[in-house]
């Protein structure tokens, strides 16, 4: 296993980071409970940050709106993984929503029109684990 900084990330890991794969969401909870779900992720690696396209009603959602919370985000294809942590929150802003939709579009598909009930979910990446092979 490999630990290191957003800023050290390789090329063979940006390729895995494009490659079509699901991943797992967890949100620690402020009473120390964790929500995993599983997601459809983007690693932005120009600001350092995993974007993840949800709506207004959905658990993950509701939780960030009372406020940030720690979360990790894990992808796995057999001996490849990656997990991101960092602070999560979740924005409606219509750039931020439009840019994920855009980079969502491109790695899995055009996702369906949520309209006003759209919303981003933005983790800022302060550390990166993987497998070794994924290291810088």
């Amino acid at each position: 296993m490999a630990i290191f900084s957003p800023q050290e990330i390789a090329p063979s890991l940006n390729d895995f980071l494009s490659e079509r794969h699901l991943a797992i969401l967890t949100l620690v909870r402020n009473d120390g409970k964790p929500h995993s779900t599983p997601v459809g992720f983007m690693w932005d690696d120009d600001e350092k940050t995993v974007k993840i396209i949800t709506w207004s009603g959905s658990l993950k959602s509701r939780l960030l709106e009372k406020g940030s919370l720690d979360g990790t985000i894990s992808q796995v294809d057999g001996g490849r993984w990656v997990t991101f942590e960092g602070k999560c929150s979740v924005t409606n802003d219509s750039v931020i929503c439009t840019d994920a939709i855009e980079r969502y579009s491109v790695r899995y598909q055009q996702p369906k029109d949520r309209g006003d009930e759209r919303r981003t979910i933005v983790m800022s990446v302060n550390r990166i684990l993987s497998s070794a092979g994924l290291a810088p």
